[in-house]
């Protein structure tokens, strides 16, 4: 079984503030970091990490070959990353304020080059038994998920950044759907804070997915799918930054499910590793591996 994870890279520009700039407002960051980013390059790290056999497909420009070196460090497969010349790659202009919130400016540049021509060609490498993993950073998603379901692959998707075409793309043959509660809540048109697990069942009874995950940051986490509906507390962590944290949660949650653990438990891995996640700053550079996160599962609950 190998994973396919067709999304954004980006450059992720990364200022600490004291609080998040209001409008009209001046203000003075105390830092600047460049980390590597974008939903896509996130989760292959993540789902590398927790020990599976990665791909990434996207696209980047000329000024993006360093985050090249970087997937290759964290043991990502990149042959399907295309370097486009003439072309800005994606970056992300992020406010991490002194409670380690984040605020996020994306722009979109080498990841909405995505054409069918360049899916046809990637897909062409996977088939029956391999997974697909895709956010809503990138273009033709509908082709590129019809696509793949055609050749037996399983499908997860982040349907972040939230938009109306979400609601048009054939949810139905979605495997894994990840959201968080805000995200949810404009799926289904209603706020889900008050009760999440009856929001992820309405999210399989009205869109026909087959398992739906919640992520609520402080209020931890909810299941519901073909095991049941499960919840999972979030672990305590003082944060320091938790761009990533989500990407980090789905990876680790979907190398757990592949890789044959109970629903809890995967729930409880991914609680684990974006814990640690959220310690650390940038979005990709805070990402454990799989070493880390089952020694901190072993000290927390004898796992």
């Amino acid at each position: 079984m190998r994973v396919l994870c067709f999304g954004s890279l980006n450059i992720d520009y990364t200022y600490s503030v004291p609080h998040f700039v209001q409008k009209g407002e001046t203000l003075a960051c105390t830092e600047l970091r460049l980390f590597g980013g974008g939903k896509g390059l996130n989760q292959s790290i993540a789902l590398s990490r927790a020990g599976l056999d990665v791909s990434l497909a996207g696209a980047i420009g000329e000024d993006g070959r360093f985050l090249l070196s970087e997937l290759h460090r964290a043991g990502v497969d990149t042959r399907h990353v295309d370097v486009l010349p003439g072309v800005r790659t994606g970056h992300a202009i992020i406010q991490n304020d002194a409670g380690g919130d984040n605020c996020i400016l994306v722009f979109g540049g080498a990841n909405h080059s995505t054409s069918r021509e360049q899916i046809d060609r990637v897909l062409s490498c996977f088939g029956e038994g391999d997974v697909l993993t895709v956010q809503n950073e990138i273009r033709e998603l509908e082709h590129l998920i019809r696509s793949a379901v055609e050749r037996g692959m399983r499908v997860a998707l982040t349907p972040a950044p939230m938009n109306e075409a979400v609601k048009e793309l054939p949810l139905e043959l979605i495997d894994y759907l990840f959201l968080n509660e805000l995200e949810a809540g404009a799926l289904l048109g209603h706020p889900v804070e008050e009760a999440p697990l009856a929001a992820a069942r309405e999210l399989r009874e009205r869109f026909g997915v087959k398992n739906a995950v919640l992520t609520l940051g402080a209020a931890g986490s909810v299941f519901s799918g073909e095991t049941g509906d499960f919840t999972q507390a979030a672990l305590p962590t003082e944060p320091v930054d938790t761009t990533g944290a989500g990407d980090t949660f789905a990876g680790f949650f979907l190398a757990g499910a592949l890789n044959g653990f109970d629903t809890q438990r995967a729930l409880y891995a991914a609680s684990a590793a974006a814990s640690i996640a959220i310690t650390r700053c940038g979005a990709s550079a805070s990402i454990p591996d799989r070493e880390e996160v089952m020694e901190k599962l072993s000290r927390e609950n004898g796992y």
